[in-house]
């Protein structure tokens, strides 16, 4: 599989270099600004209101072959602080009639454990909740080159993508710099390369189903009795104004020969979501949503930890704007099943203009 990536890798490479000449391209700007009102409840207290923004810059255009090209950056509050804020979630892409290729920095995540959702506003997991669930490994944590088969290639409406990241670098490169000159031994992941495929079809209407495996190589990791790795599927059905959507992940962190006695080691994460959304009409709709996530350690005498966090979303669509709220509940915060405030429910409201 690295090979095969590799070696599209050396297709968008030998591609970008072809004397072709590409017309001037067009350029739009769009985005986002939220507000946003948190209350923490039971065994969590704290009331948080917020303003968050996110704008999006989209240029392309189009050669004398036919081929066509993007080129999208994103800019949020997260850079502000950050002196590598010059190519956050930035991507060129090139479609052809073989494929798009495209070089990612810190984009085009490929797992399918967020597929399934359904909901009207966010996950409860992802509703700057306390529940600090460990996700599934992702490529667009790292700069990668990427693959997408055509869409009319393959039958059943079948979409084939393959990533390769060379080197676990999460610097955001500009101009002509090189990547991050980063040590092996120095963190964990650094220095090793990153493979990830997702498949996604739709064999009937109104079904979609997938899945996606992400793995890290050991290069450079000795005495490891497990590699990195996190893999999913999932599927989605929509009927009338009803969808539902089912995903199950599992995760497996590196593990070093001498970590196995211990009781702390974690072998695995293994999750799950389950959602159900329905839309009264083209500007209401409310959803249901609940994800689990198991810790496994490597000991069996260490009983599994289950963080649950359930929740129910609103969202009403203003014309331009959209107010949501949704309630949720979080047990066992953090892996832990300690007396000491635990469990956490959660009301949000938000109101996101779109611009």
């Amino acid at each position: 599989m690295k090979n095969i990536i590799k070696t599209l890798g050396v297709m968008l490479a030998s591609i970008s270099l072809l004397a072709v000449s590409a017309k001037a391209g067009e350029l739009a700007v769009s985005g986002t600004a939220k507000a946003t009102y948190n209350i923490y409840h039971g065994n969590a207290t704290g009331k948080g209101l917020g303003v968050t923004n996110e704008l999006n810059f989209t240029a392309s255009g189009e050669m004398d072959n036919g081929y066509t090209w993007t080129y999208s950056m994103e800019l949020d509050p997260t850079d502000a602080a950050a002196s590598t804020a010059n190519n956050d979630d930035t991507q060129i892409n090139l479609t052809t009639p073989y494929g798009k290729f495209g070089i990612m920095i810190l984009e085009g995540g490929l797992d399918a454990e967020d597929a399934a959702s359904q909901s009207a506003y966010a996950r409860p997991t992802d509703s700057g909740d306390p529940s600090a669930t460990v996700d599934n490994y992702s490529i667009d944590s790292y700069n990668n080159v990427m693959y997408t088969s055509p869409a009319d290639l393959l039958p059943l409406g079948t979409v084939i993508k393959l990533a390769y990241a060379p080197d676990l670098d999460t610097t955001q490169n500009s101009g002509n710099a090189a990547g991050a000159n980063q040590v092996e031994g120095t963190s964990t992941y650094v220095g090793r390369s990153m493979t990830a495929t997702r498949i996604d079809m739709t064999p009937i209407d109104g079904l979609t189903i997938g899945a996606s495996y992400n793995e890290m190589d050991k290069q450079g990791a000795a005495k490891m009795n497990q590699t990195a790795e996190s893999g999913a599927y999932y599927g989605v059905y929509t009927i009338g104004n009803l969808s539902v959507g089912y995903s199950k992940a599992l995760r497996a962190d590196m593990v070093a020969d001498g970590s196995l006695t211990s009781t702390t080691e974690v072998e695995s994460y293994d999750q799950s979501n389950m959602s159900a959304a329905f839309a009264f009409n083209d500007d209401l709709t409310i959803s249901y949503e609940v994800e689990k996530s198991s810790k496994k350690f490597q000991l069996d005498s260490v009983a599994d930890i289950e963080q649950k966090s359930t929740g129910i979303q609103l969202a009403y669509n203003l014309g331009g704007a959209t107010f949501a709220m949704s309630r949720n509940s979080h047990d066992n915060v953090g892996y832990s099943t300690a007396t000491d405030g635990r469990d956490v429910d959660q009301t949000l409201f938000a109101l996101t203009l779109a611009f």
